[in-house]
């Protein structure tokens, strides 16, 4: 039976055939693998079936990064423990892009964060799927991903093209916290739905093996 009690906010973005997540990587190829006309060759009359086929790099859509995404020996999809994906106790804090781009430590003090899943809300979500969406987004800047490793957080979730400044070559958001075991989602989106504070955070990957980031239905569930 369904909990209608519950209230669950969908965060993810919908992956289509040839969607740009991240300009320089491929889109997604979706498409049948069994055609629900080519599967009644093998059915009885009235009985179809399709099977999809997908190709697409582990950096689609809405997804989480591990510490394997950044460094040889950290632990990939299959090495984290389910219970750092889902049910986490997690706060908002709204920072938004028409203000600044750049999030610094000050942007994220006089918060209740630790043992929290932080999820930070700029609004660049409504760029998604045009080019605007790829040059100059929100972004953490070193100093606050060592606030947020500091304060003992357990994931960060932002609903930005990337948690780190793409203008350069350097990735120190994504080294300090994924360092730290803090798992990273981006593409977020929705965020506006959702209360500063009150509900879960749930984002989890399949189990796959040798592989660091990949795509999750991230969602919230208020209390």
């Amino acid at each position: 039976m369904v909990n209608t009690k519950r209230k669950h906010i969908d965060l993810s973005h919908t992956i289509d055939n040839g969607i740009i997540t991240y300009k320089g990587l491929p889109a997604p190829i979706i498409c049948d693998y069994l055609s629900r006309e080519e599967s009644r060759k093998f059915y009885e009359e009235g009985t179809e079936f399709q099977i999809g086929k997908i190709e697409m790099v582990s950096n689609t859509g809405t997804y989480v990064d591990c510490p394997f995404h950044r460094f040889e020996n950290g632990k990939d999809l299959s090495e984290v423990e389910l219970s750092r994906f889902v049910d986490l106790d997690a706060i908002v804090i709204r920072i938004p892009h028409t203000e600044t781009i750049e999030i610094t430590h000050e942007n994220l003090k006089g918060y209740a964060i630790e043992n929290k899943a932080v999820l930070i809300h700029t609004g660049w979500d409504i760029k998604w799927n045009t080019e605007a969406y790829f040059e100059n987004n929100p972004f953490l800047t070193k100093k606050a991903a060592e606030y947020l490793r500091d304060s003992k957080v357990v994931l960060v979730g932002i609903d930005s093209h990337n948690i780190d400044d793409t203008r350069g070559k350097s990735r120190p958001s994504h080294t300090v916290l994924l360092g730290a075991e803090i798992l990273i989602v981006e593409h977020l989106c929705n965020l506006h739905q959702l209360p500063n504070k009150g509900f879960t955070f749930n984002a989890a990957p399949p189990k796959f093996k040798g592989v660091g980031t990949f795509p999750v239905r991230a969602y919230a569930t208020l209390q």
